[in-house]
Formats: C-alpha cells, sequence, structure tokens
C-alpha cells in the first residue's frame, strides 16, 4: 500500500507509529521537523483556544521512557538518513531534516525529565554526526522557565544549535486569559522571556487570527509593539518573530469561531514589528 505523504496541514502524533517520535513538514522551518511529544497523556497547564490537540486536560507530562525514546530518536533519525522514508512520505523539495523539535500535545518543560532528554538529543546528535544545519527547538509556553532543571535544560540545548521558540500570542494580561488561558502577568512573561534570551538563542512565536470574524483589534497590535519595544529598550533582544496564522483545526470549543488571516493581513502586522529592527518570518 502506498504510504499518504506528510503536509503542512497534516501534524499525526501517529504518522510513524511510535510512541514519542513524529514527523511533520513544518511551514516555518521548511523541511522535515522531527517532533518529540513528552506529554502524550494530551495535558498542558494552557488551553490555548486555537490548539490542535484533541481531548486536551489540564495537566503535565508523565514520566517518560527513557529507553524508549532514546531507542525510537535513534532509529526513526537513522530511518530518515539512511532509509526510504523521505521518499515514500515527504513531498519533493522538502527532502530534508530541519530540526529535532520538542514539541507535541502539551508543554515539553512540565516533563520531569526534560533536562535528561535535552541531553539525549544532545548525545544522539552527536553519535549519529548529524549535519550541523540540523538545529534543536524547544517549542514552548515559557511558563515554566523559573525552574532549575529547565534553565539548564535551555543552556545545554544552546550548545548544539540549539534555540528556543517562545509562544507570545498576546502582550496584555486579558489578551493571554482569552487566547491561552492562563492568568499570567505580562511581569512574569518579561521576566521569563528575558531568561530564555539569556540561556539560548530564543524567537518569539505569534499565532494571529480572526475571532468571530474579526483579525485582532488594533489595540492588540499596540500592546504587543509596546511589550517587545520595552523588551529591546532594557536590552532583551529575541532572535526575531515568527508571525502565523491557523493552518489546522482547532480541537477546542472555540473552534467553529476562529479563521486564518489572510498573509497580506499578516504581512501588514509584520512590518508594524519590522519598524521596531527586528527580523519576522511569516508563514501565512
Amino acid at each position: 500500500m502506498k504510504r499518504a505523504k506528510l503536509n503542512v496541514a497534516n501534524h499525526d502524533r501517529d504518522s510513524a507509529g511510535l510512541h514519542y517520535v513524529y514527523p511533520v513538514v513544518s511551514r516555518r522551518a521548511g523541511g522535515v521537523s522531527v517532533g518529540i511529544n513528552l506529554n502524550v497523556n494530551q495535558a498542558c497547564n494552557w488551553r490555548c483556544i486555537y490548539c490542535q490537540v484533541p481531548n486536551l486536560t489540564v495537566g503535565t507530562a508523565p514520566p517518560v521512557d527513557m529507553a524508549l525514546l532514546e531507542a525510537e530518536l535513534r532509529s526513526f533519525l537513522q530511518e530518515l538518513l539512511q532509509g526510504d522514508y523521505m521518499l515514500q512520505k515527504v513531498p519533493e523539495g522538502a527532502r530534508r531534516i530541519n530540526d529535532i523539535a520538542l514539541s507535541g500535545d502539551g508543554e515539553p518543560t512540565s516533563a520531569q525529565e526534560f533536562l535528561q532528554v535535552v541531553a539525549l538529543i544532545g548525545k544522539i546528535k552527536q553519535e549519529l554526526i548529524l549535519p550541523a544545519h540540523i538545529k534543536s527547538i524547544l517549542i514552548t509556553n515559557g511558563s515554566l522557565l523559573h525552574r532549575l532543571n529547565v534553565q539548564q535544560g535551555l543552556q545545554l540545548l544552546s550548545q548544539f544549535n540549539g534555540e528556543v521558540w517562545f509562544k507570545l500570542d498576546r502582550a496584555s494580561t486579558a489578551g493571554m486569559e482569552k487566547i491561552n488561558n492562563t492568568q499570567a502577568s505580562m511581569e512574569k512573561v518579561r521576566k521569563n522571556i528575558a531568561t530564555s534570551i539569556a540561556l539560548c538563542p530564543t524567537w518569539l512565536q505569534t499565532c494571529w487570527f480572526a475571532m468571530d470574524g474579526l483579525a485582532p483589534s488594533k489595540q492588540d497590535e499596540d500592546d504587543y509593539l509596546h511589550f517587545v519595544a520595552g523588551l529591546i529598550q532594557e536590552n532583551i533582544h529575541p532572535q526575531g518573530v515568527l508571525l502565523y496564522s491557523i493552518a489546522r483545526p482547532s480541537h477546542q470549543a472555540e473552534a467553529s469561531r476562529l479563521a486564518a488571516l489572510t498573509a497580506q493581513q499578516l504581512e501588514l502586522f509584520a512590518d508594524r514589528i519590522r519598524a521596531l529592527g527586528l527580523t519576522v518570518k511569516v508563514s501565512p
């Protein structure tokens, strides 16, 4: 039977038939991203209204079977490098390993074994002599950056071409409560971003979309620009902003109220961010 090819709208965690490891074709990465899902219980400490995880629950990652994760990650990377998986399942033009990404069905830094997982990624990259361009990426809401093991993990991640994609969908307490269902203060967010940037190269990743037929308001934009400008003024410099919209349907109660923005709408906001002196990568 011919295998169905992956595409940017299919981030199926079971596409490789593994417990922790799954490949996706990433819009923002520009190739195959080898994902690691530590939150196999579909639990997260936030509930973003655009989240594509079905049956999402509030909680943390369960204990990680490190031996199983190591076996899966090593064997799947070997298959991508030496087997026919790329030819069979990846569209032509995207047949390159771009990164290994800690992402998945919840907040990866909530795993107690987070530091050990980061160390494992570095170990396997070294053992398999992976090309230097392959990044190690943490996709995070940044809410647990105060934990020592998370900080140690970021510091280690930076040693093998690592970077952090730090979620910042809105830059007001009310906006974050509406979009991410968290009551985090912007001061705490600022501190966590500063910590992340001090430990590892960090991008802000921002999901910008329409709700009830309306794009984010000018106030939403102004709040965001004011917050980011404040970071720069305090010498807190992210690598830039990864600005994107919805590509896959939400599995949250608000799904029917959400819609993607056009490339033109995203670019208009991106230009305002660029005026602050930041690089912005747009993914409609």
